[in-house]
């Protein structure tokens, strides 16, 4: 990540409390909770030790450093046996501490002043290119490419369907307004989107090709009939 995010377009460090986390992220993570999540505060009072663990996780990994649960249980002053009970087990605590980079990402991403495919496209690229360009993302993947994809792509995937809902969310607002006609019922085109912006996000993963924002722009113009 660098220290000079031009706005709409790099990651942001997410605020310390997620009540202040805007719109698109938090929608997601209501409509696709998890164990750890709630215990972070997204559906009561967040679990205190819950929350000063992952708050330790997540610097870890904006840092650049590799998340280690035994280094992480001796850093709070804890067993493992606590740690796991406080957060769950490593993909659990990288899962959300992915998701509360994502949530910052799309809130700069998100034009809602620009209206139906304009937005989408703005939204969806300023996404992608977004996570090509921040390098504690780009450290975790040639870290833990098998983990990341299975954690960022599969069905089973939080992420992955937390971020099928942020892209539902945004067609289907334009669509209450009146500016875009989805060509496809709403979540298969989501998923449609979901998939284009991960093969280019992903793609010196998956197919040793660069990743690239700009293919991956002109890809969800032309889906989207921009």
């Amino acid at each position: 990540m660098t220290t000079t995010d031009a706005p709409g377009t790099r990651p942001a460090e997410p605020a310390a409390d997620e009540a202040s986390a805007p719109r698109l992220g938090l929608v997601a993570v209501r409509a696709v909770p998890t164990r750890l999540s709630d215990r972070l505060g997204m559906s009561g009072e967040p679990h205190a030790d819950a929350l000063r663990a992952f708050r330790a996780a997540r610097h870890e990994f904006i840092a650049g450093s590799r998340i280690d649960m035994g280094a992480l249980a001796a850093e709070l002053g804890v067993d493992r046996t606590s740690l796991f009970r406080w957060v769950g087990n490593r993909d659990a605590l990288l899962s959300e501490v992915l998701w509360s980079l994502a949530i910052p990402t799309l809130d700069r991403a998100d034009h809602p002043e620009l209206h139906g495919p304009a937005r989408l496209v703005e939204l969806l690229s300023a996404f992608v290119d977004a996570l090509i360009d921040a390098d504690y993302f780009r450290a975790f993947l040639t870290r833990e490419p098998a983990r990341a994809l299975r954690l960022l792509t599969t069905a089973d995937s939080e992420i992955q369907r937390r971020l099928r809902v942020v892209i539902e969310t945004a067609i289907d607002e334009e669509a209450v307004r009146g500016t875009y006609t989805p060509p496809l019922p709403t979540a298969d085109l989501a998923y449609l989107l979901a998939r284009i912006a991960e093969s280019f996000i992903y793609a010196d993963l998956i197919t040793g090709d660069e990743p690239d924002a700009a293919k991956a722009r002109d890809a969800f113009a032309l889906v989207l009939g921009r």
